[in-house]
């Protein structure tokens, strides 16, 4: 019961951050990411301009724009990966700087998304969403776990597409382990660790 009530303690705590209370999922479950994210200040992605010799990575400026070799400066915040790409193969078609470019734009980092890492890891605080961020990878960037860490019962909060929020707890043990499989995050989502108790 003493460890139980120390454990809701930090939960809660890691809630004042999130805002309002969530529903909380038994047993490990978390709605999937939702891994349609558009591009914003900060952000980081890479253009390639299939046999052209354009600079490759770009972060998009405070007002939402990226220069761009031919095109000049461009709004590109609000984009997708992939409408992006369209919508650039087509100003360069139109203006007539190539006839029928191959364009791909891959997204390195969101920085305009972050992901949230609190309670017992070595630095606290918020991570750049990067695509294909997992539970595992995002405590080993805020430098992994203290000796007080209660590896068992991290919590992860995320909002849904309906805009609530549902809590889970997974064992960070049993995923190293290969017992489970590891968690994909979503912006957004926040990462509490908890204490062990004694």
């Amino acid at each position: 019961m003493i460890a139980r009530r120390a454990l809701l303690g930090g939960f809660w705590g890691a809630l004042l951050v999130v805002g309002c209370s969530p529903t909380i999922v038994r047993g490990g479950s978390l709605p999937p990411p939702n891994n349609t994210y558009t591009l914003g200040p900060g952000d980081r992605f890479e253009l390639i301009v299939v046999g052209e010799n354009f600079p490759k990575e770009y972060t998009v400026a405070s007002d939402g724009t990226v220069d761009l070799p031919l095109l000049h400066r461009q709004n590109v915040e609000g984009f997708e990966a992939q409408d992006l790409a369209s919508h650039l193969r087509q100003l360069l078609i139109d203006g007539k700087f190539l006839r029928d470019p191959v364009v791909i734009v891959n997204i390195k980092e969101f920085n305009s998304k972050r992901i949230t890492v609190g309670g017992a890891v070595s630095k606290p605080g918020d991570y750049p969403y990067t695509p294909g961020l997992t539970l595992l990878r995002v405590i080993s960037n805020a430098g992994g776990f203290t000796t007080m860490a209660n590896r068992t019962a991290v919590l992860i909060t995320r909002r849904t597409v309906d805009g609530k929020r549902v809590t889970a707890s997974f064992s960070v043990d049993a995923i190293s382990e290969g017992r489970t499989s590891d968690v994909p995050l979503q912006a957004g989502d926040n990462v509490y660790v908890s204490e062990r108790t004694f």
